[in-house]
């Protein structure tokens, strides 16, 4: 294996090395969601925590790392008897974002079983994380249906695979530590809840700051052994003081007074559910041990909320975590005992100063002034982050004729918008598809392993050939060649492109707060139905691609939200941008089928012959297929009905602002050939 960067080594990024030795000496916490830009260190910390947690007594040759001390009396390789068992190192277990549900949670040897008639289970990486670290790089991007399968199991600490005949529970408690990039999309607020601790990281703007970054990982890559070596003596007493914290934390007290504060917090933020409760009241006395104290303090509470509320206060995609600390402060204050003793000691409230993580003074590097770590990040108090994620301030008119954002209307429950046919494209909740789950629709030869077994299928495939096979008794013989795959249909997530008019004719106040409030509803609608988005405006000569496709519709949002409008209105201008852009996200992506969102009045009056531009413009997207909806703008008593004519030559269909509206009529979207589906 080769060296690791070392954990002590680490510098700055206080919250996130908190959090995490937090959750090595109480993995009840629930773990850790680190949330940063890309270059910020967040698996190189991680990773380095693997080397700090002490070795693990297992039963020699068991494959789900029971304890001798206490084996799992449902152990499939069980039943274990007690004794002194082997000693091995915690392991890190990490889960690609392309893993099935078979390597997740493991599966039956289908073939074995229905060639041998031997039952074999195969465990798959929930086993393998026992009593280790499970890490999921950029879990943001992880199927749905396997982040329901990861978080239960840490919930449960234990994995359940019922399948094929085959029923098998094993033991899966592990320290579940998530990375993700906020601008590759957020996850669902009932999955962010699952998550016991999170962190927000970003690079330090300090030359200094960057500058020993450099200098410690230009060092590491130089001699990445001697790097580590000069570290050891502090990597050897962090570890013995995880394993001092252990010891004490069944000692640790949390009086009535403490959990009155806790829960007084977690009302005054009005979090959903009681989980935020029970994991600050974990974190609060993970800190007490390990600040090496009995008792739980304010303080103590104070931390615990910084790194376990946030991101529980999402109620959709749109809002911006973070904490009011000032708010924060005047609930514990008022809910303070006064014999709560202020004085936590001399290292400070986490008896180690910087939060709790022990002080780099002596580091081999440059102790005094080394504030950061491996790859660029500076520790991001929760309390910051909703300032960092606000949307730009509104820009104030630059051009003649043009002028200021408005602010978008509230946005509302629209209809489904779907692309007609049957895709193959990454599992979400749109359109039809052939995915992995959903209902059995047939069946067909499997195409490498084979994990869907269709069992009415390989029966019918293997009984014609039964007599020439010798078969003798009631059993059936069965060949790999009689092996049947299931095929499924559920459904998928599409890139929905927006391409909005923000010209003159759109920027009536009250006009274009309704159409940045339909834009932002369909924003919604894309985020809880798994899509990429992008975002393209047009206005005065040209068009701008505002957002590049991207999961991240808070991001689109906000985009949105500081959009100017005035001067002409360019239509096919917008419209071959959009075309150019398809043409490359179906090279990048070419299973993820796109839905062509226009929202304009069907105006054309930005260069020469606008309207019959506009109009080759769109017959490019309906030669290639493009499904594709107009949302008609246009108001008034007098109506031309442009935008209906748009859509016709986009071969879709167009629907007003009012029949976006899920109580509305249902509309229609069109495929290129002209056949009508329903859009609801």
């Amino acid at each position: 294996m080769s060296t690791r960067y070392p954990f002590t080594a680490v510098v700055g990024m206080d919250d996130l090395r908190l959090a995490l030795l937090l959750n090595a000496v109480s993995p009840a916490v629930g773990g850790v969601l680190v949330r940063g830009e890309k270059g910020t260190a967040k698996s190189t910390a991680v990773r380095a925590l693997a080397d700090l947690l002490p070795e693990v007594a297992v039963v020699a040759g068991c494959r789900f790392s029971c304890d001798p001390a206490a084996p799992d009396p449902e152990c499939p390789d069980g039943p274990h008897e007690s004794g002194p068992g082997t000693a091995r190192a915690a392991r890190m277990v990490e889960l690609p974002v392309g893993a099935s549900e078979d390597r997740l949670v493991g599966a039956l040897d289908i073939e074995r079983a229905l060639g041998e008639g031997v039952k074999s289970f195969e465990p798959g990486l929930l086993a393998d994380a026992h009593r280790g670290i499970l890490y999921v790089d950029e879990v943001n991007l992880l199927h749905d249906h396997l982040i329901d399968l990861l978080l239960d199991a840490a919930a449960m600490g234990s994995s359940y695979v019922e399948r094929e005949g085959v029923s098998v529970r094993h033991a899966a408690r592990f320290l579940l530590v998530g990375t993700m990039n906020p601008e590759e999309g957020e996850l669902r607020p009932q999955l962010l809840d699952r998550f016991g601790l999170t962190v927000e990281v970003a690079a330090s703007r300090e030359p200094e700051q960057r500058v020993e970054v450099v200098r410690r990982r230009l060092a590491y890559d130089d001699d990445p052994a001697g790097f580590a070596a000069r570290w050891a003596d502090d990597e050897g007493a962090l570890r013995q003081r995880i394993v001092a914290a252990r010891e004490l934390l069944p000692s640790v007290g949390l009086g009535d007074a403490v959990l009155l504060q806790i829960a007084a917090t977690c009302a005054a933020f009005e979090v959903d559910g009681m989980r935020a409760d029970i994991v600050m009241a974990r974190t609060a006395t993970a800190l007490a041990a390990w600040a090496g104290r009995t008792e739980v303090t304010s303080e103590d509470v104070r931390q615990a909320a910084l790194l376990a509320l946030p991101h529980r206060r999402r109620r959709n995609p749109f809002d911006a975590p973070g904490l009011d600390q000032d708010k924060l402060d005047e609930t514990l204050e008022q809910f303070k005992d006064e014999d709560d003793d202020p004085d936590p000691g001399p290292e400070g409230p986490g008896g180690g100063g910087g939060g709790g993580v022990p002080p780099q003074g002596d580091s081999p590097e440059d102790p005094a002034e080394s504030p950061e770590s491996p790859d660029a990040p500076e520790s991001s108090d929760a309390s910051d982050s909703s300032e960092s994620m606000e949307p730009p301030a509104s820009p104030a008119p630059s051009g003649p004729g043009e002028r200021a954002a408005v602010k978008a209307a509230e946005p509302f429950r629209t209809k489904m918008l779907s692309v007609p046919g049957l895709g193959e494209g990454a599992a979400g909740r749109r359109s039809r598809a052939r995915t992995d789950h959903g209902r059995t629709t047939g069946s067909r030869r499997p195409q490498g392993a084979l994990t869907k077994l269709h069992l009415a299928a390989t029966v019918q495939a293997a009984a014609p050939h039964q007599r020439a096979r010798g078969r003798s008794g009631r059993g059936l013989v069965v060949r790999r060649d009689d092996l049947r795959q299931a095929t499924r249909e559920g459904r998928e997530g599409n890139l929905v492109l927006f391409v909005v008019d923000a010209s003159g004719s759109m920027a009536a106040r009250q006009r274009m707060s309704a159409v940045k409030g339909a834009v932002l509803s369909l924003l919604l609608d894309a985020y809880q139905r798994r899509d990429k988005v992008g975002l393209i405006t047009f206005r005065g000569k040209d068009a701008e691609l505002a957002l590049p496709p991207t999961s991240s519709v808070d991001a689109a949002a906000a985009r949105l939200e500081s959009l100017p409008t005035g001067g002409r209105t360019p239509l096919a201008a917008g419209l071959l941008k959009a075309h150019d852009v398809l043409r490359v996200e179906r090279l990048r992506d070419p299973s993820r089928r796109p839905l062509l969102v226009v929202v304009t009045d069907g105006r054309a009056t930005g260069g020469p012959e606008p309207v019959a531009l506009g109009a080759r413009a769109a017959r490019l997207h309906a030669g290639e297929g493009t499904a594709s909806v107009v949302v008609d703008c246009e108001s008034g008593m007098v109506r031309l009905g442009l935008a209906g004519e748009l859509a016709r030559e986009l071969g879709g269909t167009a629907v007003t602002l009012d029949e976006l509206r899920a109580d509305s009529i249902a509309g229609l979207v069109k495929d290129a050939t002209g056949t009508s589906r329903r859009a609801a």
